[in-house]
């Protein structure tokens, strides 16, 4: 079982790919199932162990590695941690679809961030007020971004929210491959 930021790095690098929480409906490990911390709530309040310590991993693990693990979503909209060499061989090729070929407010979405990268707080304010959407609607755009290999969160550890730039912007060779 998973205790430390290291193994959680090494689980990652050997599965190829996991979720970061589990799901009934995928195909891969998750980092939650496999992580042996307490579930226990703390006294004071608060997460416990081990959704601190997962919360913890699914950013810090691509910032500190962020050419041996890249953060996004898989088809269905499970957030997952993958090893870099099979994203760029195996899951960018088989997974991309051209913003062009996405739905109207997605592509709208996609220009927002193509033209003033954000995070996503802001992000949703603007699609609302400039695109006349919905909360629910601009969270299914973003969804169908990160799936469709478009849009990628920033791994800059100074931020502390999700900050969404283009994918071309952080991974130009695979775009380009």
């Amino acid at each position: 079982m998973i205790k430390t930021f290291n193994e959680a790095f090494h689980f990652v690098l050997e599965n190829k790919v996991c979720t970061v929480f589990g799901s009934k409906k995928s195909p891969y490990p998750s980092l939650w199932d496999n992580t042996g911390l307490s579930e226990k709530k703390p006294k004071e309040g608060g997460w416990n162990p081990k959704v601190v310590a997962v919360w913890d991993w699914k950013t810090r693990i691509p910032q500190t590695y962020p050419d041996q693990v890249f953060y996004g979503k898989v088809q269905g909209g499970d957030a997952v941690l993958m090893e870099m060499q099979h994203f760029r061989d195996v899951h960018y090729p088989d997974a991309f679809q051209p913003v062009s070929e996405l739905d109207p407010l997605s592509q709208e979405v996609y220009e927002l961030i193509r033209l003033e990268p954000a995070c996503t707080g802001p992000l949703r304010k603007r699609a609302i007020a400039k695109l006349s959407c919905t909360k629910s609607r601009f969270d299914t755009a973003l969804k169908k971004l990160q799936v469709s290999l478009n849009i990628v969160r920033s791994n800059n550890p100074k931020l502390k929210n999700d900050f969404w730039l283009p994918m071309r912007e952080v991974h130009l060779d695979i775009v380009q491959g």
